[in-house]
């Protein structure tokens, strides 16, 4: 049986907690999840490196390395809240061209691929931040290997195990990936791949 529901219910996931305005061009604290428009975010990173929902630190010297863009929450609300998209487009590239300045977004990085160099397409320039984005949990089940200090992180849906594989040798220094694979997979089936801003007021 189909539901409506009104879109203020809805509210307090898709808003921004900085500037209360509907979320543009959403943007993750990777330590734990929370999200806000990049701009305010950035904003709020020069003075501060703690999460303004949390309050935990992000990183005490270099926190803008450890935010990165929410395709999928962006995209959630865009479907949500009528020509809030189109209606935040055409102000970003009023804002630029009151400026002399090219917007952003409409600059084509080429990648040899006829539809990646369509003007709003990303390419590879972004390193993959606009892809559908996967939130990963470590978690260690043996006593063997010592724990992350970040358990969750977030990769591109198009990354592989192997990426990821290397991310935890990297972190791991003291296991080589012979010895993880000895310890936690040599009996096992291989792992799955894993599957400017105007604000706009409510």
């Amino acid at each position: 049986m189909e539901r409506k529901i009104k879109l203020r219910t809805l509210n307090a996931y898709i808003t921004c907690k900085i500037c209360r305005g509907y979320l543009v061009d959403a943007t993750t604290v990777t330590e734990c999840l929370h999200t806000f428009c990049k701009s305010c975010m950035v904003k709020h990173l020069e003075e501060n490196n703690t999460c303004p929902t949390c309050q935990i630190v992000i990183h005490q010297s270099h926190p803008l390395q450890y935010i990165s863009f929410d395709r999928t929450m962006q995209d959630i609300v865009y479907k949500l809240v009528p020509n809030l998209q189109e209606n935040e487009m055409k102000r970003e590239r009023e804002f630029y061209k009151q400026r002399g300045l090219p917007c952003p977004k409409d600059i084509v990085q080429p990648t040899g691929d006829a539809e990646d160099d369509k003007p709003g397409n990303h390419g590879d320039s972004d390193f993959h931040r606009m892809d559908e984005q996967v939130n990963v949990g470590l978690e260690c089940t043996t006593e063997h290997l010592k724990s992350l200090k970040r358990k969750f992180i977030r990769l591109s849906s198009q990354a592989t195990i192997t990426h990821l594989k290397k991310f935890i040798a990297q972190k791991s220094k003291d296991h080589t990936l012979k010895f993880v694979y000895v310890t936690r997979w040599r009996f096992k089936d291989p792992p799955l791949r894993l599957q400017y801003r105007p604000r706009i007021d409510i």
